[in-house]
């Protein structure tokens, strides 16, 4: 494997492509990305008005959030490196009649390729999943503008982000196969937040995504405890 493509862990990929048919199963394992969408939505449209802007999403996997910019405006590029996501992402924007550009290549390869060429970037619920975060960051960095802005959610790294994400939603509730998580990759924000400073991005805001047993649903709070949210910014040049 060529080093610049070398933040993958082989099993992931082998995981992912395995569940790829059921991506836009809004009952099945993907259930919650369906749930939590909506969500993760609002808040990027909270910071940056996506009409007209080009983003390119970070693991898009196949494609919930990709499609759900591209259906307020902007122009998407989603990367990813399970072909046999991006199989079913292209079939389904094609159906939904989407206009977004899916690339079989790492985020480090293509910040190479197409720096600086990005309003925004986007790297949801795939942190957890890559050996070496940072090198997402510093590629996230590469590829916005100056005045950019970066959006990334994953999970902390305490006993409660344990105690509910692994044992409650995968062993409990059932909500996520079971070993979709290592608890040893989860990020505490501090650490994620030191990671962009290091490559020149500043945090400008942080937030809980809150899953709700009882009516099943997502909420954004200001509790980044389990599952949490952060926006970045690159300063203006």
């Amino acid at each position: 494997m060529n080093p610049i493509d070398h933040n993958v862990a082989s099993e992931e990929i082998e995981k992912f492509s395995a569940l790829a048919h059921g991506w836009w199963d809004e009952h099945g394992e993907f259930r919650p990305l369906h749930q939590l969408n909506p969500h993760r939505l609002q808040w990027i449209r909270d910071h940056v008005d996506l009409q007209g802007k080009s983003v390119v999403d970070i693991g898009c996997g196949g494609g919930i959030l990709s499609e759900s910019m591209a259906a307020v405006g902007a122009k998407v590029t989603g990367i990813d490196l399970a072909e046999a996501s991006l199989q079913v992402a292209r079939l389904h924007a094609l159906d939904a009649q989407l206009d977004i550009d899916y690339r079989l290549v790492s985020a480090e390869r293509y910040a190479q390729e197409v720096p600086a060429q990005f309003d925004v970037v986007t790297c949801m619920e795939m942190l957890e999943h890559v050996p070496d975060p940072a090198s997402i960051l510093q590629a996230s960095a590469s590829l916005v503008r100056p005045g950019g802005w970066i959006f990334l959610s994953t999970l902390n790294r305490n006993a409660k982000a344990y105690l509910f994400a692994i044992l409650g939603a995968e062993y409990v509730m059932r909500l996520l196969p079971k070993g979709t998580h290592d608890f040893a990759k989860f990020l505490q924000p501090s650490e994620l937040a030191a990671m962009g400073r290091r490559c020149g991005l500043e945090t400008a805001d942080i937030a809980g995504l809150e899953f709700q047993p009882f009516s099943q649903q997502f909420r954004i709070t200001q509790d980044p405890s389990v599952n949490y949210l952060m926006a970045l910014r690159r300063p203006p040049a």
